[in-house]
């Protein structure tokens, strides 16, 4: 039985995705790093620190550190997102309809907590989660699932009495690792729908989603 709802952040509540991108862009190219669409599909679910990781390793001597590097890319998506955010469709809907019929609702982001507080400031959506968790706390992020299964111990609920909603490959892989259900809302235009079967239900949008017909 479903206790609980959580969602993922960037890509689901909000289109950041392309705030991710931009920013990423702009601090790597100033170091004369030039990145491909298939670079940015790869980092998507992925925490800064592990992006980082793997820029790091590609291209090393970097005159600034990673955390230095860190934080100009999140202060670049936070700018974005005040400037540009919107919910996308369905979001507001489903928030209402589940925190109506009593719902737990949690968020789990790989994002840093600074952006997180600044997408549902900017989204005015902060009274609807009960918990709120970012991966940067988390020894591992996503695909690893210690972040959903963190998440739902501060809901004090089982992993299998959870439903997640995300829209990463990442993401949806951590959600069935934790032995939780997983509704998969990816971009159309990823290169990798194919991958997203292994999610209990693929929806376009969340304007499709009904909780009633996924327990049914």
């Amino acid at each position: 039985m479903i206790k609980a709802v959580i969602f993922d952040m960037d890509g689901l509540l909000i289109d950041s995705e392309p705030f991710w991108r931009l920013s990423q862009k702009n601090t790597f190219s100033k170091r004369g790093i030039n990145l491909c669409i298939d670079d940015f599909e790869s980092f998507m679910g992925k925490r800064i620190d592990e992006v980082l990781d793997i820029i790091f390793s590609r291209f090393p001597n970097q005159v600034e550190t990673q955390a230095e590097t860190a934080e100009q890319i999140i202060d670049g998506v936070i700018d974005l997102v005040m400037e540009k955010g919107l919910a996308l469709p369905g979001v507001e809907k489903t928030l209402k309809e589940l925190k109506s019929k009593n719902y737990k609702i949690a968020l789990a982001s790989s994002s840093h907590l600074r952006i997180i507080k600044a997408v549902l400031k900017k989204l005015d959506l902060e009274s609807y989660f009960e918990v709120v968790h970012s991966a940067q706390f988390e020894e591992y992020g996503k695909p690893h699932p210690q972040t959903f299964i963190s998440t739902a111990k501060m809901l004090d609920v089982s992993p299998s009495e959870c439903l997640v909603l995300e829209d990463s490959f990442h993401g949806v892989i951590a959600a069935l690792a934790a032995n939780m259900k997983c509704v998969a809302i990816p971009d159309t235009n990823a290169s990798n729908l194919k991958q997203f079967v292994v999610a209990d239900q693929v929806l376009e949008s969340m304007e499709d989603f009904s909780i009633e017909k996924l327990i049914d």
